[in-house]
């Protein structure tokens, strides 16, 4: 499978209302795992079509880390924050695409959103050592990939690399158009 990043162009269509129309509704998807106060980290938010609605849920006492290896994307989901209103909740970061390098984050971590982004990166297996390695005993990952995208050999792949690091599978959500499941670190 090719590793190819989303243009950063694409992250205006990416975060437009009308993905809900695809039944990707955020609050949806997010209201079973994140609440008030929790700590969360989307890696590859794009412009913030999970990120806006994660600092909401995480309330005035929380935090959302969202990082992207590309600088346009995190240029715009500031500006989509900020005329919300959420940007204080919001630590968006650059980050390389070797390491996330988020050390300040080790084991703070409540809940992990990693939305259509894995088959992105350089190496799966990275990705979920560093995520485990940022999340709290029992914190929980949602991991989501684009069926129409990712073929079923390729989730299972990436689950396999995710409980390799730590991770348990604890549930198989149904999120449409998508092959979905719930980690939970060990």
């Amino acid at each position: 499978m090719s590793k190819r990043i989303c243009p950063w162009w694409l992250g205006y269509l990416l975060a437009s209302p009308l993905r809900r129309w695809l039944r990707h509704d955020p609050a949806k998807v997010l209201a079973p795992y994140v609440r008030e106060g929790m700590t969360v980290f989307e890696p590859g938010p794009g412009m913030g079509f999970f990120t806006l609605e994660l600092a909401r849920r995480v309330g005035a006492t929380g935090r959302v880390v969202a990082v992207d290896v590309q600088p346009r994307m995190i240029a715009g989901l500031k500006r989509r924050a900020a005329k919300t209103g959420l940007l204080d909740r919001i630590d968006a970061r650059v980050v390389a695409s070797e390491s996330m390098g988020l050390t300040d984050l080790t084991a703070k971590v409540d809940f992990t959103l990693a939305f259509a982004m894995v088959h992105e990166i350089p190496s799966a297996i990275q990705f979920f050592m560093e995520a485990s390695a940022l999340s709290k005993p029992g914190g929980s990952l949602l991991l989501a990939e684009p069926a129409g995208h990712v073929k079923d050999e390729a989730f299972e792949a990436e689950l396999q690399n995710a409980m390799q690091t730590g991770f348990v599978v604890t549930e198989r959500p149904e999120i449409p158009h998508s092959h979905a499941a719930l980690l939970m670190k060990t």
